[in-house]
């Protein structure tokens, strides 16, 4: 008997394993000859990014660097003023996968857990603290299966409806964020950028029929030093960004998922039409990385004889990575900073910057929560001629539940954090902190599954028929494709026979009329 094997390929990825680690940083640097003497550290920026990764035997190598910019004060002509200085530096060290093998798809991120910058002499200062790092490796799968059989009207075939979670891919964009942003003449003019932070928010992706439409927002924050005066400035511009991408073959009722990453800024001062340095030019190169998955509905061969060949079917068995679902929530997150008596009071807020940080997450019946930190560092002025410039850093906790129906205890989860935005205000005196995190969330589990991947059939006599007419009693766990196959008859065969009503049915006990059984 010839046949005809229709095969599909399967190719899926299973979240083998997601793991942390901490690495400690300790650094000290010279101030440059062109910069003054160091007096006071204001604050320390600090951006880690990694350059280089390597899956390995039950780990994964991660190389990277952080920039730093420091904001201090000097002293300038008998008074006290602000000045920044850059650095960069190198970190590395391995996150323990268990499993992880040579060549495994990661993804990592890294992030600050702790930065202070401490005075070690006037001309050097020394930075210390946590960077956290994170890995995720993935398992792919890439087989094939049975999905049909064609040529041959004789064999039986039991099918079951299942989903199989697909990447389509993922889709690498860069967007440009670019604004001159002016400054009004109430303000001095510029002397020096001392810092400038971009942050990705207001995110909206919409997957359309082949094309993906990012939209989202770059939030400017400078921070600068007015020119011929030691007064310093801050100034913000929230610039739209968005694009559209075309990808053959995506639909709208696809899932997808996207990573900003500031990649490059271009910062230059520019005079205005009054010959003044009023304007400042800001262009960021800003890369979007966009998977694109779904769940592809398969009708999968469960099981398959023939009532008058003998067939050798071979099966294998996959662990399938299932996405139970992903989600999002957002958390206000509220905070006290309570100022040192010994400190001058404070008079104004200058700038206040946030970065969040997850420290544990945990999956409970239909929700994923996520616990973290928000380190806040705030600059103020004061009434104090020689201290006109402070600042203060606070790390706030906050807990935040993503709501997910359905995911259980024993699931997998991956979670991100993202800094939608903050406020700071002063009140009784102290100044109180008003953000808004968003978390992202995603569920998954492992489902064990057999396929069919291969039949074919056994050469040898065809099983003869008897005459008589057998009756079976139906026993525990029995359905009638069972009794079918297992006396080389049909499941058509045994409902016309015995009149069954429900094919899906048949109860203990009862008694079934098998026409014709074969010989054994």
């Amino acid at each position: 008997m010839a046949i005809e094997l229709i095969r599909e390929n399967i190719e899926c990825e299973q979240l083998l394993g997601e793991s942390t680690c901490d690495t400690i940083i300790k650094a000290e640097y010279l101030i440059p000859d062109t910069h003054p003497d160091v007096i006071k550290i204001l604050t320390v920026d600090s951006k880690p990014f990694i350059v280089n990764k390597e899956v390995m035997k039950d780990k994964v190598y991660l190389d990277g660097q952080i920039e730093y910019n420091i904001i201090y004060l000097a002293k300038e002509e008998e008074k006290m003023a602000v000045y920044n200085v850059n650095y960069i530096g190198k970190f590395s060290n391995y996150v323990e996968v268990s499993g992880a093998e040579h060549n495994m798809d990661c993804e990592h991120d890294c992030y600050i857990e702790h930065m202070e910058c401490n005075i070690i002499n006037e001309r050097k200062v020394a930075v210390e603290g946590v960077i956290k790092l994170k890995a995720e490796v993935y398992r792919n799968y890439n087989f094939e299966i049975i999905k049909d059989i064609t040529n041959s009207e004789d064999i039986q075939m039991l099918k079951n409806p299942m989903e199989v979670d697909k990447i389509v891919g993922t889709i690498n964009t860069d967007m440009i964020a670019k604004c001159p942003i002016k400054v009004s003449n109430d303000k001095p003019e510029i002397g020096s950028i001392l810092k400038c932070d971009i942050n990705i928010h207001k995110k909206d992706i919409n997957v359309l029929e082949n094309k993906i439409v990012i939209e989202a927002a770059a939030l400017i924050n400078i921070l600068y030093k007015g020119k011929d005066t030691r007064d310093i400035i801050a100034l913000q511009e929230d610039v739209d960004i968005s694009k559209e991408v075309d990808y053959e073959g995506i639909t709208p009722n696809m899932e997808s998922y996207t990573d900003f990453r500031v990649d490059a800024m271009e910062i230059n001062i520019k005079d205005n039409e009054l010959g003044e340095n009023r304007i400042i030019d800001v262009e960021a190169l800003i890369k979007a990385a966009t998977r694109v998955m779904y769940k592809e509905e398969m009708d999968i061969i469960q099981d398959a004889y023939s009532p008058s060949v003998s067939m050798e079917m071979k099966k294998e068995d996959y662990k399938l990575n299932v996405v139970h679902g992903q989600a999002k929530g957002e958390q206000i997150v509220k905070g006290d900073i309570e100022l040192d008596k010994d400190e001058p009071k404070i008079s104004e807020i200058v700038m206040c910057s946030g970065k969040v940080c997850i420290t544990e997450k945990r999956i409970v019946e239909d929700k994923v929560i996520v616990e973290g930190v928000l380190n806040v560092d705030v600059m103020y002025k004061t009434r104090d001629e020689d201290k006109y410039i402070c600042s203060i850093s606070e790390e706030i906790p906050f807990t935040c539940p993503v709501d997910l129906s359905g995911c259980k205890i024993q699931m997998q989860s991956i979670a991100k954090a993202f800094l939608e935005s903050i406020d700071a205000s002063i009140e009784a005196g102290n100044i109180a902190i008003k953000a808004v995190v968003q978390i992202y969330a995603r569920v998954n589990y492992i489902m064990p599954k057999e396929f069919l991947v291969d039949i074919s059939p056994i050469e040898g006599e065809i099983p003869k028929k008897k005459s008589s007419v057998t009756i079976y009693v139906v026993q525990n766990g029995d359905t009638l494709w069972k009794i079918a196959k297992k006396y080389f008859t049909t499941v058509e065969n045994l409902i016309k026979v015995n009149n069954i009503e429900n094919p899906d049915g048949v109860k203990l006990g009862e008694k079934l009329i098998i026409p014709g059984r074969a010989c054994l």
